[in-house]
């Protein structure tokens, strides 16, 4: 089984609206392009508003489903795609979310993934925003492959691709929202992930000038030898494309047998709260 996904890339404003309406006709084209899954960048209907400290953005939250993930319902449904959708999720009145929203090729609303690790580092004061998940590393089962999301900081913490790939996903997706000082990072430890996991892996980054932030784009996909397989550039709008070969998972897993050579009865320091 073969099928093709999809990463969408672009600059946003400060118009929510618009941000939404962009978004919607680039993951159109992937579709028409033959993508069957679509994911889009980290809070991908909003500037990134963590890199500022101020509680006026607490408005910008909203309900899954809400607004937002109706209408991507109504184009994944018109197109026939399963669409990741991160936006900022309002859980309730003061408990807020990095959250990405899974949603099948008939418009339903699969399940969400909320972002575990919050950094708070300059520029990204996210502990600001964002409680930490509570939902585990749930992998979604769709039309078109077993998937799961990690969002952005997540992806510098191995425990939960592997946790995903246990679980039987066939492909990570990785919204991102980061910038230039950290992109020697960007493809080791997402073709790490890949390689240590037989799994796809795909990275979309947002891309342009915000302020004090200035991000790289370079969204790619790679396969589970660690191959990039499609990657688009660093400075414009762009759609990453890739052809997702089932058959490749299973080739390298019975080559490289680390989920069979595993020694889980020795991890057990990983799961304490040390030092």
């Amino acid at each position: 089984m073969k099928v093709k996904a999809a990463l969408v890339q672009m600059h946003c404003g400060e118009d929510r609206d618009q941000n939404l309406e962009k978004t919607i006709t680039m993951v159109e084209k992937a579709a028409k392009d033959g993508a069957r899954i679509v994911c889009l960048q980290e809070v991908f209907n909003s500037i990134y508003f963590p890199q500022y400290i101020d509680s006026k953005y607490y408005n910008w939250a909203e309900p899954i489903p809400g607004p937002t993930t109706q209408r991507l319902q109504e184009t994944a449904k018109k197109n026939e795609i399963v669409l990741i959708a991160p936006i900022y999720e309002m859980a309730m009145t003061g408990v807020y979310y990095n959250t990405a929203a899974v949603i099948d090729h008939e418009g339903k609303i699969l399940g969400i993934y909320r972002k575990n690790h919050i950094p708070d580092l300059p520029c990204f004061h996210e502990k600001f925003y964002f409680k930490p998940g509570n939902l585990g590393y749930p992998v979604f089962h769709t039309e078109f492959g077993n998937i799961a999301v990690y969002i952005c900081y997540d992806r510098h913490f191995p425990e939960g691709p592997r946790i995903f790939g246990l679980n039987g996903a066939d492909m990570i997706f990785i919204p991102t929202a980061t910038k230039g000082s950290y992109k020697y990072l960007w493809e080791i430890e997402l073709k790490g992930h890949a390689v240590a996991n037989g799994i796809y892996v795909g990275g979309v980054n947002r891309v342009g000038q915000e302020d004090a932030m200035d991000f790289y784009g370079c969204s790619f996909f790679c396969n589970p030898k660690g191959e990039i397989i499609s990657q688009v550039g660093d400075k414009d709008d762009a759609v990453a494309l890739a052809e997702i070969d089932f058959d490749l998972i299973k080739e390298v897993r019975h080559m490289w047998q680390f989920f069979r050579d595993r020694r889980p009865e020795t991890y057990f320091p990983v799961a304490q709260l040390l030092p």
